[in-house]
């Protein structure tokens, strides 16, 4: 079975694409590699290309006989939407619509699509589900919750299935060595603490310690990349066999202050993380924690490696041997 995983390059899709493919799937790895790395693509077959290319990809479509489609290739920095929403929209939106216009024309009928908490913006209660009110504060999350609603009428006009995956905080890295995060400029928490750490950055920037949290920075639920990699494994079995279309939000349940990761990051390495304090940066919520209820009942998910232990340790080990 032939799976195209667009954005098959960047950080959650390499993981995913290593997973499928130990796992017996025929992957098709399509990325611009505006973002993406070619050296995280171990394993498949890689393509080099935009997926917003229509020519480009009626011909992947043609040539490879997909069956179905991972979505990954997004722009995902919150901050960065609010600065220039035209990019978002257009990458995001614009460029999903064609494609899954490929998909239509092509006769393809399953779709993961990799979509965010940021879709829900200001949570209303702790733990969000899957019913929670979708109202998102930022360009980013609102372009995610029109790739949702898109999937929503395309089911409706030509009888796409599809699973959309809610992230929250994807961290961690491969425990192989072999992948990892790797974004330049780097925005993500830990890997910047660790630029730190390693005197690449001078100190570390927390974004706010006014919010209505226990010690003033945000909290995040933390989810390790090798467990997202696995709901996508059993989400993509799911869909092929009951035909149905789902939503899942992917965490733990439990959330950590930015504070609370710092500390526990500097005890882990043994090191001291110099940082500063700036202002809260638009569009950022106080608190984004997930219900995983869902994806435990229905795929019979069960995050293994999402401690933070774990997820940092992993992480610093890539920092410090990365191949990319």
């Amino acid at each position: 079975m032939n799976i195209l995983i667009t954005g098959g390059a960047g950080y959650i899709g390499s993981h995913c694409n290593k997973l499928l493919y130990n796992n017996g799937y025929n992957t098709v790895i399509v990325d611009n590699l505006s973002f993406g790395h070619k050296e995280a693509v171990k394993w498949g077959t890689f393509l080099q290309g935009d997926f917003g290319d229509k020519d480009f990809m009626k011909a992947v479509f043609k040539n490879y006989q997909i069956d179905a489609v991972m979505h990954f290739a997004a722009y995902a920095n919150v901050s960065e939407s609010v600065q220039n929403p035209s990019k978002y929209y257009i990458n995001n939106v614009s460029k999903m619509i064609k494609l899954l216009d490929c998909m239509v024309e092509n006769g393809v009928k399953h779709v993961i699509f990799s979509s965010s908490a940021a879709t829900f913006g200001n949570p209303k209660y702790i733990p969000i589900d899957e019913i929670h009110i979708q109202s998102p504060i930022n360009p980013y999350g609102e372009t995610k919750l029109i790739g949702e609603k898109l999937l929503k009428f395309y089911e409706q006009a030509y009888g796409i299935k599809y699973i959309i995956m809610r992230y929250f905080n994807a961290a961690g890295a491969d425990f192989d060595g072999e992948i990892g995060e790797s974004h330049s400029p780097e925005h993500h928490l830990l890997p910047v603490i660790f630029q730190v750490a390693q005197h690449k950055r001078k100190k570390l920037f927390i974004y706010g310690n006014n919010y209505d949290t226990k010690d003033g920075t945000c909290i995040r639920d933390f989810i390790h990349v090798a467990d997202l990699s696995e709901a996508h494994y059993l989400a993509l079995n799911y869909l092929l066999s009951e035909n149905k279309s789902q939503c899942f939000n992917l965490g733990t349940n439990k959330g950590y202050s930015i504070k609370e990761v710092l500390k526990k990051c500097e005890k882990i390495i043994n090191m001291t993380i110099d940082y500063e304090y700036k202002n809260p940066r638009p569009g950022d919520p106080s608190m984004l924690v997930a219900s995983n209820i869902k994806a435990k009942n229905i795929l019979s998910w069960h995050p293994k490696y999402s401690d933070l232990d774990t997820i940092i340790k992993s992480a610093w080990l890539w920092e410090n041997n990365r191949r990319f």
